[in-house]
């Protein structure tokens, strides 16, 4: 009998981060199992920062593929997350803000809370109350889903311990397989998939993605700065050195970037390669 890595035998979470290769895993999931197993649960983790086209392709996933999908957002206040859905989510940064106000600095390239707090905890504090996991406790089940790890990521797929949590990696899947897909379903992520790459997804100006990337991205749409200049002005606020009031202290501020923009100038090295996230696609 051959071995297929999408088959669930177990309680299980599958992570939709709401991009092409999380949903593509999804797909197989669904393919692998005649549909969604009862004690299967799928999962996406809004952070407020996600494109609208991003939020309409997981509610599109849902009601094409008829399968439920719960949005959570993270909250300061116990239990610390919420149910929401495409109407009531957050469209304005409003859970990411919440947490850089509670936990009094930024994230960063060492430290990246908005992963660990709006993703991983506050998805694993929702399951720990469905008792899924016959009732273990939220930080037993921080990594027990399944997230879209490709095999060309093998960076990322390193640091999963249990790759039976990957199955992407495991049936050998690329991100040309991914993007093969997509172009031949009748729907897709309404962002530019450029040579299988959507440097648009997950938070829009995301301090992990190329500096060449977010000033492009910037220069695509000015207002997309606002909240992350917003952001580094607060922090200045709650740090004690200023040297803590930026997502990164190795590039310039999002309000300097933002600058360079409207001046249609470049500051960064076009080939700088983005730092890899749990994220996921």
């Amino acid at each position: 009998m051959t071995f297929d890595p999408f088959k669930i035998d177990s309680p299980t979470c599958i992570s939709f981060s709401g991009g092409r290769t999380s949903a593509y895993m999804l797909w197989r999931v669904l393919q692998a199992n005649g549909g969604l197993p009862s004690d299967a649960v799928v999962c996406f983790a809004n952070t407020g920062k996600e494109d609208e086209a991003t939020l309409r392709f997981v509610q599109t996933c849902s009601e094409r593929w008829d399968i439920p999908i719960t949005w959570l957002e993270y909250q300061s206040n116990a239990p610390n997350y919420k149910v929401v859905n495409f109407a009531t989510a957050s469209r304005n940064g409003e859970p990411f803000e919440s947490m850089i106000r509670y936990r009094n600095y930024l994230p960063n390239p060492v430290s990246r809370i908005c992963t660990s707090e709006l993703k991983i905890r506050t998805q694993a504090k929702y399951l720990a109350s469905l008792n899924l996991f016959d009732g273990e406790p939220y930080s037993a089940i921080e990594h027990l889903s399944w997230v879209g790890i490709r095999a060309d990521e093998s960076r990322r797929a390193a640091k999963i311990a249990d790759k039976s949590r990957i199955p992407l990696w495991s049936a050998g899947v690329t991100k040309e397989i991914v993007g093969d897909f997509w172009r031949s379903q009748p729907f897709d992520l309404e962002l530019p998939n450029i040579n299988n790459v959507t440097i648009h997804g997950n938070c829009d100006l995301c301090y992990l993605k190329g500096g060449s990337q977010i000033l492009s991205l910037i220069k695509e749409k000015p207002e997309r700065a606002v909240w992350w200049i917003k952001m580094e002005a607060l922090a200045f606020t709650l740090a004690s050195t200023p040297s803590g009031a930026n997502f990164r202290t190795d590039r310039p501020s999002y309000a300097d970037m933002a600058q360079f923009a409207a001046e249609q100038r470049d500051m960064f090295d076009a080939d700088e390669e983005a730092i890899a996230c749990f994220c996921g696609e």
